[in-house]
């Protein structure tokens, strides 16, 4: 285990040692509010699983005066559909990823995956509650009537193809799904063909041929998605990390007492590192069961990686000038990789 992950995981037991703990009394006799929240992931996914429990948490711990509801993805709304939603009270609030966003602002996909920028997890923890990313997010969220508790991750993608891709010119002709934003601006000028494609077809397009190569999830999300059974090709390399938010609408959190909001703000700290946690830990076990099925683990050499940051960071510097929020935004990030090492 690297020092990295020791330091991260040791952080998250302090968190989740602490975070019940100190909660001020209950007040009872008020009205429970009831929120509908739907999530970006499959009910059978552990990350829905994960927010399943969060839900469950924040109802006891703030003693039943407040029920969250959870849904899936589309349950409710389409998957894109979702911060709308929030903004018009059809629902109380989203889990998902700001990327689906960038329409609205080039912020949301600066900030929601800065795609081969950070390394680990906690790199990009450390930037949202320690360094200002948070903040900003919020202040992306708050023109459409919403504010973002907080956010989490749900670990390093890895990328599923039909055939291997292991360096640069590996992605001429790929046609590749991917969501909107910088990491369909940098595939494409590598000389991918994007095909944008709501998770649910990502299966059958591959199966099609529709689609050469997919951005999904992490090895154990894709393989509990039947990927490797037709794209035995998956590439290990921290090209993305994308984002989840907790965000609800701003009247919802604004008619919760100051007691409530602070509980409702811790459990969702906790989440943040449970999460991450759960998905990394089962992603080593898919790893493990991969081994001798067929299918091809792809790493890349440090320097055709290195060569390509190079190129992704032309593409954020580009984005950065998208929009105010998307500048501000970049500007944090580079700081903060500069100051970890990963940037020169």
């Amino acid at each position: 285990m690297s020092s990295n992950r020791r330091r991260f995981i040791a952080g998250a037991g302090a968190v989740a040692g602490a975070s019940i703990a100190g909660f001020p009394a209950v007040v009872t006799g008020q009205q429970p509010a009831k929120w509908r929240m739907q999530t970006l992931w499959s009910a059978a996914e552990i990350t829905h699983k994960a927010f399943e429990d969060l839900c469950t948490r924040v109802g006891k711990a703030t003693n039943g005066r407040l029920e969250i509801q959870p849904f899936a993805a589309g349950a409710v709304v389409g998957v894109f559909e979702t911060l709308d939603a929030v903004q018009a009270g059809v629902l109380q609030g989203q889990a998902t990823a700001p990327v689906y966003f960038t329409g609205k602002d080039a912020g949301f996909s600066m900030l929601g995956d800065l795609n081969f920028g950070y390394q680990h997890p906690w790199q990009a923890d450390a930037f949202y509650y320690y360094k200002g990313g948070l903040d900003l997010l919020r202040e992306a969220y708050a023109r459409f009537n919403a504010h973002c508790v907080g956010v989490t991750w749900w670990g390093i993608e890895s990328i599923v193809s039909k055939r291997a891709i292991r360096n640069m010119a590996d992605f001429k002709g790929v046609k590749f799904r991917s969501p909107q934003g910088i990491s369909a601006e940098i595939l494409t000028k590598l000389g991918a063909a994007i095909v944008v494609l709501p998770g649910g077809e990502v299966y059958s397009s591959l199966d099609k041929g529709v689609v050469d190569a997919a951005d999904w999830g992490t090895v154990s999300m894709n393989q509990r998605m039947g990927f490797h059974d037709i794209a035995k090709y998956p590439t290990m390399f921290t090209h993305s990390m994308p984002c989840q938010d907790f965000t609800v609408n701003a009247a919802a959190w604004k008619a919760l007492s100051a007691d409530v909001q602070q509980i409702v703000s811790s459990c969702v700290r906790e989440w943040s590192i449970d999460q991450v946690q759960r998905v990394a830990v089962d992603d080593v076990r898919v790893l493990g069961e991969l081994k001798g099925k067929g299918v091809t683990l792809t790493t890349w050499d440090p320097e055709e990686l290195r060569k390509l940051r190079a190129l992704a960071q032309q593409v954020w510097a580009d984005w950065a000038k998208k929009s105010p929020l998307a500048k501000r935004a970049y500007d944090a990030q580079t700081a903060w990789l500069r100051d970890l090492g990963v940037l020169a």
